[in-house]
């Protein structure tokens, strides 16, 4: 098979989470430990930082990578999901691994993988920890999955755990509350091993000193530690919650004995872009009229995004929406202003909503606007309606963003 080929069997053969939902979803870390074990276990020859969280970690993963990699490091980088291109996944100093490598590794496994049903998602955990071990890097950031207890990135033996901002989202899965959600990302959580915990939440603290404590593990709290002021080039502002446990996670780095220096820490938040290919985060895709995309999707992440769309001038707002099917839209959509005109779309994936629902529930929120069967038609839309100085919105879901030219 050719690497279109092989991205077919992947996409086909096996569940996907982020494309069918709650079908993928395996609460259970047999499978992922057998592989490991036919992989010969790549894991467990270089050291690693886990990430967990319900907002943020995306950013909090790439941003550790940017500083570590100007720091000198051969720095692996594993994330999800992606937004063009399934390597984005799986990156070495940024470079994402070659499509040589994911065609040669899937028939090497294929059999494996058929014969005991792997996920898609166990499948690219997989790929990543043997493209690190192959690629001998130094230090391999991990971002969670969903949850963290049972994800299937759960099997490695940090350094280092840090855990984001915790809201309501996947409660299907994860629980109804946030003490619920808090304690299947306090999984990540292992012995002896320091945790950083990026935002102090009256109803997730709790669960975080419990976990840490039963663990014998070194707790922080990155928000009481005051840091100066730092140049980012990711221009959301909710970046100011992600940097202090950034920061934090240096600063514990460093007495595990990471060499890390003030200008690495400077060059590294100042390049995040360009070190480690990070997109779709307050992303401005043109000027004039602008353009602006965001990944957030649920209810804590909206609400920042949604906070900072309002700070922006323009004459009239214009914004290409549309969301998942397993979304909470109650709790979403009156989050957004009524004063704008709505492009309705859904984005091109199985899990994708019904365009006709959504219009449907977003007009019972007091949101107007037409109706469009593809994102790019409701983005060309909105384009076409637009004077100079308007702003359009493109969000709701990674997946419409992933539609957009970034």
């Amino acid at each position: 098979m050719n690497y279109k080929d092989t991205l077919d069997w992947m996409f086909a053969q096996l569940p996907m989470y982020q494309r069918q939902g709650a079908s993928a979803f395996k609460k259970d870390l047999t499978n992922i430990r057998l592989y490991c074990d036919f992989l010969k276990n790549p894991q467990e020859k270089y050291k690693s930082i886990h990430i967990a969280g319900t907002n943020g970690k995306g950013s909090t993963s790439h941003m550790l990578a940017s500083v570590l990699q100007e720091a000198g490091y051969k720095v692996g980088l594993y994330t999800s999901p992606h937004l063009k291109d399934f390597r984005e996944r799986i990156r070495v100093n940024g470079k994402p691994i070659p499509q040589r490598e994911v065609v040669s590794f899937i028939k090497e496994s294929k059999e494996f993988l058929e014969n005991h049903k792997l996920s898609f998602f166990e499948m690219t955990v997989g790929m990543a920890f043997e493209h690190f071990a192959k690629e001998k890097v130094e230090l391999a950031v991990i971002e969670v999955g969903l949850g963290g207890r049972l994800d299937s990135t759960n099997i490695i033996n940090p350094v280092l755990s840090v855990i984001t901002n915790i809201g309501l989202d996947h409660t299907q899965f994860l629980g109804e509350t946030l003490p619920e959600i808090a304690f299947e990302k306090a999984g990540i959580i292992k012995k002896g091993v320091p945790v950083v915990i990026s935002q102090r939440q009256p109803e997730t603290s709790p669960v975080f000193l419990k976990k840490a404590k039963e663990c014998k593990a070194p707790l922080y709290f990155a928000e009481d530690t005051v840091y100066p002021h730092y140049e980012l080039d990711l221009k959301g502002i909710y970046q100011h919650k992600n940097i202090k446990g950034v920061l934090k996670s240096l600063d514990v780095l460093r007495d595990l004995g990471f060499r890390v220096d003030e200008k690495d820490v400077r060059e590294g938040l100042r390049q995040v872009v360009k070190n480690t290919g990070l997109k779709g985060r307050w992303q401005i895709l043109r000027l004039a009229p602008k353009v602006i995309c965001d990944t957030a999707h649920n209810s804590d992440g909206l609400k920042l995004v949604l906070s900072q769309l309002a700070m922006e001038k323009y004459d009239n707002l214009h914004l290409v929406l549309g969301f998942v099917n397993d979304k909470e839209l109650g709790d979403i959509l009156p989050l957004f202003p009524k004063d704008a005109d709505y492009y309705f779309c859904k984005p091109d994936i199985p899990r994708g909503l019904e365009v006709g629902i959504l219009s449907e529930k977003a007009r019972a929120a007091g949101l107007s606007g037409e109706n469009f069967k593809s994102v790019a038609a409701a983005y060309s839309a909105a384009l076409e309606a637009s004077e100079t100085n308007d702003l359009i919105f493109v969000g709701g879901s990674t997946f419409v963003v992933a539609e957009m030219d970034l």
